[in-house]
């Protein structure tokens, strides 16, 4: 029968049981067989002839076999997310940390929670394939010169548009403002508008005043369908807020704007750059106004107006 041993093996399988048998020292055996004394030494203190595993380890080194069972078991009936199941088994499990918690789920092919519900309904590609004029209204609190101000940011998930615009206080009338603004710059007709059940998108009627348009007196003039969605809805896939840490980093923690107009023209600056040079993989290779204009000439009877010379990007 062939032996099969590795590229680099000095030694066989008869060598090794000789050497396993001799009562010879090291260094005389290391001379007869031609090999390193720490070879020789290697294969005398094991107790089988075969090659040992080069591979990664199984198991967990940090976990023992019962409370890896464990938290598998945790992860499959609950089905909580990899933060949720670290948090509820550190108690129990002392040695637990995110790497090996994360390493132990993917050994055992549970490191993705299965889609249900609506999020299996929209599918795995998210807005993907949708028609152009679902926009997302949001906004965020951001530290600038002045302290603390509003960001509202409103992005279409299919064309990846981008408005945004800084207020010093988050007002109903300055959301119901911010977002006719937004339609009237779009060259194109919005049909639904997806929001979270923040105040500042809620007509509360104590707090207008009489001529004063609500959020969704602008959705109604525009004959646009608002949808209220719960805080990080699998519908929004966090794209908005990954937008604002975004601004936050390029803009407002990395330069020092003394008011709210020279921050202001710096967004709009940012975002003129990136709805009209920013190539994103979403859009395979093309860039926002790309898309618009590619969208205009398959189907223009959505569109206002001719996209293709209109800068999407608020006047400053």
């Amino acid at each position: 029968m062939e032996q099969v041993l590795h590229g680099s093996a000095r030694t066989t399988v008869a060598i090794r049981q000789a050497i396993q048998q001799s009562q010879e020292s090291l260094q005389s055996l290391a001379t007869q067989y031609n090999l390193n004394p720490k070879t020789v030494a290697k294969w005398r203190s094991r107790k089988t002839t075969t090659d040992a595993s080069m591979g990664p380890a199984l198991g967990s080194a940090a976990l023992t076999a019962e409370q890896e069972a464990f938290t598998v078991a945790f992860r499959r009936h609950t089905l909580l997310s990899l933060d949720d199941c670290l948090s509820a088994l550190q108690a129990t499990v002392p040695p637990l940390t995110r790497s090996n918690l994360h390493r132990c789920f993917q050994r055992y092919d549970i490191g993705h929670l299965p889609l249900t519900g609506a999020k299996q309904s929209l599918g795995e590609e998210g807005f993907k394939g949708c028609p152009i004029g679902i926009l997302r209204v949001d906004f965020a609190e951001v530290q600038t010169g002045k302290g603390k101000q509003q960001l509202y940011v409103a992005m279409d998930h299919t064309s990846k548009v981008i408005f945004a615009e800084v207020n010093p206080q988050a007002k109903w009338v300055t959301a119901a403002d911010f977002l006719q603004r937004v339609l009237e710059k779009l060259p194109y007709e919005v049909h639904t508008i997806l929001t979270d059940r923040g105040i500042q998108f809620k007509p509360w009627a104590p707090h207008f005043l009489p001529g004063e348009p609500s959020f969704d007196d602008v959705c109604q003039t525009y004959r646009a369908k608002r949808k209220l969605l719960e805080p990080a809805h699998c519908w929004t896939k966090k794209q908005v807020e990954h937008m604002t840490h975004k601004f936050e980093e390029a803009i407002t923690q990395s330069f020092r704007h003394q008011t709210t107009e020279e921050l202001n023209k710096h967004l709009q600056s940012f975002l003129l750059a990136y709805n009209h040079t920013k190539c994103l993989k979403a859009l395979r290779g093309l860039t926002p106004h790309e898309f618009v204009c590619t969208q205009w000439q398959n189907n223009p009877s959505v569109f206002t107006c001719d996209p293709s010379t209109l800068k999407l990007v608020f006047n400053t």
